[in-house]
């Protein structure tokens, strides 16, 4: 996990693992009604990375500290349950498990698009490692699936139980066109688009309404060859800056606290 979770190219998968959240009706509900995507649609994005950052590369009193963060912003995300019998609750296991789970998938389908698939030893390792970003949040250690076949399993039967609603198709929206986002970034976005709807499983797809057609799938895979040849022959210190600055603005806010 300290191997490859500081590449670059892994935020390719960021905001699909996003959205994998959103489809699930508890956790999608929740974000909706307790969050602030429609002011700042990325920061859900950025605290996201920064708690991944601290969780595999920072002390263990940081780790700590983040932790406590997180617990603390947690806290008032709940509700009973709806007409629909959906409620939410940041710190039930089964959406923590989730949450973990969006990570994890998106994280390896990425980098086995652009560096091909990791050896089995290397994979399974990898997996085991990924259980840390729920059980740090109180996730039972037992409720990760015990290896990556039970995994594959019960995220085939997750996929199934996907249901997206209005709510989270807003704050979808709002992600993948954010309006007060930097001039450079909203540049981007159109790029972001098509990785993440191209990414993303076709169900999930369609249920987000996301534009797709042969075009941009041939779009997708060229954009996906392109990343192939040239992201690994870029200088390791490129590859690795954003680890590096999320990591460090962490430790400038711990510091001014």
């Amino acid at each position: 996990m300290r191997d490859i979770s500081n590449e670059a190219v892994l935020l390719a998968g960021g905001a699909r693992a996003i959205l994998l959240q959103l489809a699930m009706p508890a956790v999608g509900t929740g974000v909706a009604r307790h969050s602030d995507f429609g002011s700042d649609p990325l920061r859900r994005l950025r605290n996201t990375l920064s708690y991944l950052y601290v969780l595999v590369y920072g002390t263990p009193a940081e780790v700590a500290r983040i932790v406590g963060y997180v617990d603390r912003a947690h806290a008032p995300v709940r509700s009973a349950p709806d007409e629909h019998g959906t409620a939410y609750d940041a710190v039930d296991p089964q959406q923590q498990l989730w949450v973990a789970a969006t990570l994890y998938d998106s994280a390896l389908t990425v980098h086995e698009a652009v560096f091909g698939p990791l050896e089995p030893h290397d994979a399974e390792a990898l997996y085991r490692e990924y259980a840390v970003i729920g059980t740090a949040l109180q996730m039972p250690a037992d409720a990760w699936p015990a290896d990556r076949a039970a995994f594959a399993e019960y995220w085939r039967l997750s996929l199934e139980s996907l249901r997206v609603n209005e709510e989270a198709r807003q704050v979808a929206w709002d992600l993948l066109h954010p309006p007060t986002a930097p001039l450079w970034l909203r540049a981007a976005m159109p790029l972001v688009r098509l990785i993440t709807a191209g990414f993303l499983p076709r169900d999930v797809r369609d249920a987000f309404a996301l534009p797709w057609s042969p075009g941009r799938e041939r779009r997708f895979a060229a954009t996906v060859r392109m990343l192939r040849v040239v992201y690994p022959r870029l200088p390791a210190r490129l590859r690795r800056w954003p680890a590096k600055h999320y990591l460090a603005a962490f430790r400038a806010h711990a510091a001014a606290a």
